[in-house]
C-alpha cells in the first residue's frame, strides 16, 4: 500500500524552458531525490513562458537558473510583473535558489555595454559587464559548512554585493568580480551564486541546508534530516577540492 508522505515541499521552477545552462535543471532533480530518498514528498511546479498564473502562496522553494543575456531580458520582463510578490516571499523567509543569470536578476540591474537590464531588486547588488569572461572551476569556503563548495563559473558580469554576506570565500576561481575574493550571496533563506555544474549534486551539504530551511519554515516540528550515504557525492566534491587547491 502506498502512503502519502507526511511532509512535502512544493518547488517552483522558474522558466525551465529558458534558463538551463550547464545542467542547472539537475539541481531540481537533486533536491527531489534527496527528499524522496528520506521519505518526504517533492512536487515541482514549472513556470514557463506559457504560464499565466503566478502564485507563491503554496510554494516552499523557488529555483531560477542561468541563461544568456537575451533570455535574461525575457525572463526579467515577465518577473517584474511579480516583483512585489517575490520581494514579500523573500522577506518572509521564503527559500530561493538563484544560479548565474538568475543571481544577476535578483539585483538592482545588470549593465551591459549598450543597455541596462533592470533587476528585481530583491538583493542590494549590482552587476556590470566586464572585459572578458570569468570561466573555470571554483572552490569556496564557508565556516558554516564542513564541506567546501565547488562548481563551474562562466560569466561576463562582475557583481558588487555591497554589505551582503557572500556564499563563500574563493579558494580557487574568480568569484563575483575576480578581485574581492567573494562568491555569491547568502541573504535570509536566499542562496545566490554563479556556480553551475549543476551545483547541488556535488555539494550535498549545501543542498540539505537549502531543503532544511524550507522544511523548517513550513513545518515547525521539523527537527532535521537523517544523513544519507553521500560517499559518491563526497568523493566527487573532494576530487575537485584536491585538484584545484592542493599544492
Amino acid at each position: 500500500m502506498n502512503h502519502e508522505p507526511e511532509k512535502t515541499l512544493h518547488i517552483l521552477h522558474l522558466f525551465p524552458d529558458l534558463l538551463n545552462l550547464y545542467g542547472d535543471r539537475g539541481n531540481i532533480a537533486c533536491m527531489e531525490h534527496r527528499l524522496t530518498w528520506r521519505g518526504y514528498g517533492a512536487v515541482v511546479l514549472p513556470f514557463t513562458c506559457e504560464s499565466t498564473r503566478f502564485d507563491l502562496s503554496d510554494v516552499d522553494l523557488v529555483f531560477i537558473g542561468g541563461g544568456s543575456d537575451r533570455e535574461q531580458k525575457i525572463v526579467c520582463g515577465r518577473l517584474l510583473e511579480h516583483q512585489d510578490a517575490l520581494r514579500n516571499y523573500v522577506e518572509d523567509g521564503g527559500c530561493l535558489v538563484a544560479v548565474c543569470g538568475g543571481y544577476q536578476l535578483l539585483g538592482e540591474y545588470y549593465k551591459l555595454e549598450e543597455e541596462m537590464i533592470p533587476g528585481l531588486g530583491l538583493l542590494d547588488i549590482r552587476t556590470e559587464q566586464g572585459k572578458g569572461r570569468l570561466i573555470g572551476n571554483v572552490v569556496l569556503e564557508n565556516e558554516r559548512f564542513r564541506q567546501k563548495i565547488v562548481g563551474f563559473e562562466n560569466h561576463g558580469g562582475r557583481t558588487d554585493i555591497g554589505s551582503h554576506t557572500p556564499l563563500g570565500k574563493v579558494l580557487y576561481g574568480h568569484g563575483n568580480d575576480e578581485t574581492s575574493g567573494q562568491e555569491g550571496v547568502l541573504y535570509k533563506n536566499v542562496v545566490a551564486t554563479y556556480l553551475h555544474g549543476p551545483l547541488l549534486p556535488k555539494n550535498p551539504e549545501l543542498c540539505d541546508y537549502i531543503l532544511q530551511n524550507a522544511m523548517k519554515r513550513k513545518y515547525p516540528d521539523f527537527d532535521g534530516f537523517e544523513p544519507l550515504d553521500d560517499s559518491l557525492e563526497n568523493r566527487a566534491n573532494e576530487y575537485i577540492v584536491q585538484r584545484f587547491t592542493s599544492k
